[in-house]
């Protein structure tokens, strides 16, 4: 599941679009043409907790003083998920508020 959730046509398939069953049913397809009998939900549904697992262990990771933390698959799929702006905290923006303030003093 994790080689085929990879592929770079199949990530950009999932970025574009939020309603994905039928991406979901193209990975169906190919675990069946591997030998695995998988339904399109069931490939959603581990999906899902495979993302919610590495970002679990991701954001335990980040806690200073924590001891490392990690999941099963957890390179595999910090290479799929370590570039995906959905597992990446925002950042903030400088609104330059205090550039003004050190301008009037």
């Amino acid at each position: 599941l994790i080689a085929v959730w990879g592929e770079e046509s199949v990530q950009s398939q999932l970025q574009s679009s939020r309603r994905n069953f039928d991406t979901f049913g193209q990975i169906s397809r190919a675990m069946i043409e591997r030998g695995h009998d998988r339904d399109a939900m069931q490939c959603r549904i581990k999906v899902k907790e495979l993302r919610s697992a590495y970002r679990k262990a991701r954001e335990a990771n980040k806690r200073s003083g924590a001891p490392p933390k990690t999941c099963r698959f957890y390179k595999e799929l910090d290479a799929i998920l370590g570039v995906d702006p959905t597992t990446v905290p925002s950042t903030t923006v400088d609104t330059g508020e205090r550039e003004e303030e050190e301008e009037e003093e």
